[in-house]
């Protein structure tokens, strides 16, 4: 049984597949004659500076602190400095992280080309790094470097998963694991913060040249805040899940389980659709694979959706307080986030690290609410003990050596698209088993917020 605990807290990754078109990707309908992206030179140095700053946990206030869309242009210029405040240090973080690797690792083409990603996001920020944005039109240069980077970045997963796969002789899965939980939990704060400005930028009335009046009516009455879905139905996400690894389930077998819904599918949270859509959707590939296998296909796969109770009303103030933390599901008390959640442990370069573990100041939006717990039970026959130490193994893989091969050598069939779903979404569909980052990349994104997986019997 697994089960994806969720706090209804307000933040957000990526953008929904079915939102309208005023929030598609910035690059999607940005005008056209569009000047290219302003750049300039990356200098050890730059890197050297940028990286001794150290990290500190993305706090939820951070995100919404400009209110609901559309902003005016005094907040939106403030989303952008903010943004801008932050980004540069990432990701020189992470190029320094990504030099530390052993030199025959990081000689690899495909890690080579993602530090090179790297080092290309830097120099499109460095422009910026050293004053403010002032006007709309530096805001809406800044806002297409912005876009540059989460296209820059879009297949990350999958070419770190391949670049790894081929330096497996060269370096331990100890190593491996270290290095791309921190890696890979770092660049979801990256992705969250710059397609959070895009999203807003999308959405704000200082842009009525990129859209008309009737779209800017739709943002004022979305449940929406940037990327952030505070009326986030649970029940839908699983429906949708269903269905797209259902499809993948009828190509490559000929059947696919039903999915029965109890507990409480009306409930509504505030939280990343992106985020549990993966989680959803890597938990549903296993579960699906699993009762096809053992031949229990007819029976229906229980998923039980269960709010958590309120959180108790702190004495001496009301429980709409905005000094409330986020509720903790699993023992209803307030809960922080730690720096491991979001990759800040910066474990793999010399520059400072933060003083303190946890970070004392995340905030919903208003008030502390309530959470959910996801179960997904099935007749699958239940995980080998053997394996469950090495669930979260980066890499960990039932394939065995030639089907490996054929993933890396590009002869299997696309076997990456699933590696590369964090960025398009589950619609693009994904392979029922891959390469061993469904489960460690699953829990890093329940994680980042403080949310957890979990394995019963």
């Amino acid at each position: 049984m697994l089960s994806l605990r969720t706090a209804a807290r307000h933040h957000g990754v990526a953008l929904r597949p079915d939102l309208p078109v005023h929030n598609l990707p910035l690059h999607r309908r940005l005008p056209s004659g569009t000047r290219p992206i302003q750049t300039a030179t990356v200098k050890d140095a730059d890197i050297a500076r940028l990286a001794a700053k150290p990290l500190h946990p993305l706090t939820l206030a951070d995100l919404c602190k400009n209110g609901r869309p559309p902003l005016s242009k005094q907040s939106l210029l403030s989303n952008a400095n903010f943004t801008l405040s932050i980004l540069p240090s990432r990701l020189a973080h992470r190029i320094q992280s990504l030099r530390s690797l052993p030199y025959i690792v990081v000689a690899n083409p495909n890690v080579n080309k993602i530090h090179n990603n790297y080092v290309h996001s830097l120099s499109t920020l460095l422009p910026y790094a050293e004053r403010k944005i002032e006007t709309l039109e530096e805001e809406i240069k800044f806002t297409e470097a912005m876009a540059d980077l989460v296209q820059t970045h879009s297949n990350t997963i999958a070419i770190l998963a391949k670049g790894f796969l081929e330096a497996r002789k060269y370096i331990s899965k100890d190593e491996v694991t270290k290095f791309l939980d921190e890696h890979l939990r770092a660049r979801i704060g990256t992705r969250l913060i710059a397609e959070q400005h895009i999203a807003l930028h999308m959405s704000s009335k200082p842009h009525n040249d990129l859209s008309d009046q009737d779209q800017h009516k739709e943002d004022e009455d979305s449940s929406f805040i940037g990327v952030i879905d505070t009326e986030l139905k649970p029940a839908a996400l699983v429906r949708a899940c269903e269905n797209t690894v259902g499809e993948i389930c009828e190509l490559k077998y000929g059947v696919r389980p039903t999915v029965q819904i109890v507990g409480s599918p009306d409930a509504t949270i505030a939280h990343i659709p992106m985020h549990i859509e993966y989680v959803l959707t890597e938990l549903l590939k296993n579960s699906f694979r699993a009762t096809i296998e053992a031949g229990m296909e007819k029976e229906a796969i229980e998923i039980t959706i269960a709010p958590s109770p309120p959180p108790p009303e702190p004495a001496g103030k009301p429980s709409t307080s905005p000094e409330d933390l986020p509720i903790d599901p699993a023992t209803n008390t307030p809960a922080a986030i730690t720096t491991h959640d979001q990759g800040a442990v910066d474990a793999a370069s010399s520059s400072p690290k933060p003083t303190a573990s946890t970070s004392p100041n995340i905030r919903p939006l208003s008030h502390a609410t309530p959470g959910v717990t996801i179960r997904i039970r099935d007749r699958g026959g239940g995980i080998d003990p053997s394996n469950l130490a090495k669930l979260w193994e980066y890499g960990f893989t039932t394939f065995n050596e030639d089907e490996i091969h054929d993933k890396t050598s590009g002869s299997g069939g696309g076997g990456m698209a699933g590696l590369d779903m964090l960025s398009g979404g589950a619609g693009q569909g994904s392979e029922l088993a891959g390469l061993g980052y469904g489960l460690p990349l699953g829990r890093a994104y329940a994680e980042y917020f403080g949310e957890s997986v979990g394995v019963g019997d």
